[in-house]
């Protein structure tokens, strides 16, 4: 009987190692590092959904700004929101106020903004009753167009060199000095085409502030739709006419240059 005590030993002994071996395989997976991978597979694609969905909408939509155009009532600046190459809302972000601008305001914007949309351009009507804010706003419309134009164009690769450059061009003619004050206009000029013209000075105080006011907006326009200096004086404002038509030509005799 003494004999089989050492057998019982090693018996026991050897029940516990196996016990011990089980246990050791059975807390194994928790720290190996596949299942480890495997646990955090799902935020890292959590976090890569994220990401792309951002760079599309930033790529797909834009906001833009128009120039803010003064007119004889107050200033008109437009909005346009672009989607694809489309307008798709478009707002007056100031517009004449006070007395009875409040109410040309509200009668006239609603209807620009819409026809800004249906349109696609700064090709619209003016709103009987609301002439000079109709006109300041095309005006601002028309900048905002210009801009969004340009934002969307692409910029000009490595191999485009100076051809790439000549696409759009901004040139300030000479200053050219009147009765009333200094004149100087400024010129964007695409495809030997002015696409943009603006007086960046300009007689002021006192009557020539009116007249200014009057006569610049008119001016700029004249000159893109002409595209040379061949434009009408405005009336009452003859010596600011003559100054810009002095100094559109040599911004375009710089330009063609």
């Amino acid at each position: 009987m003494r004999k089989s005590q050492p057998v019982r030993r090693v018996v026991l002994a050897t029940a516990a190692t196996v016990s011990g071996v089980v246990l050791l395989l059975a807390l194994k997976p928790a720290s190996d590092p596949g299942a480890a991978s495997a646990a955090g597979a799902a935020p890292q694609q959590t976090a890569a959904g994220r990401e792309s969905p951002q760079g599309g909408a930033r790529a797909g939509s834009g906001t833009v700004t128009g120039d803010t155009v003064r007119t004889q009532y107050g200033a008109v600046q437009v909005r346009l929101t672009v989607n694809a190459g489309k307008i798709t809302r478009a707002e007056a972000v100031q517009a004449p106020k006070g007395g009875l601008s409040d109410q040309k305001t509200q009668l006239a914007v609603p209807k620009l903004n819409q026809e800004a949309v249906a349109a696609q351009s700064a090709t619209i009507d003016t709103v009987s009753g609301a002439t000079y804010t109709s006109e300041g706003y095309k005006k601002s419309l028309q900048s905002a167009l210009d801009r969004a134009k340009a934002a969307a164009s692409p910029s000009p690769g490595p191999d485009s060199g100076s051809a790439g450059r000549a696409q759009a061009r901004t040139v300030t003619g000479k200053v050219a000095q009147t009765q009333y004050g200094p004149v100087q206009v400024r010129i964007t000029v695409s495809a030997g085409r002015i696409t943009r013209a603006e007086a960046v000075q300009a007689p002021k105080g006192g009557l020539s502030d009116q007249k200014t006011q009057l006569a610049v907006p008119r001016l700029n326009q004249e000159a893109v739709a002409a595209g040379s200096a061949d434009i009408d004086a405005v009336s009452g404002a003859t010596y600011t006419s003559t100054g810009y038509r002095q100094s559109l030509q040599s911004a375009l005799d710089q330009a063609g240059g």
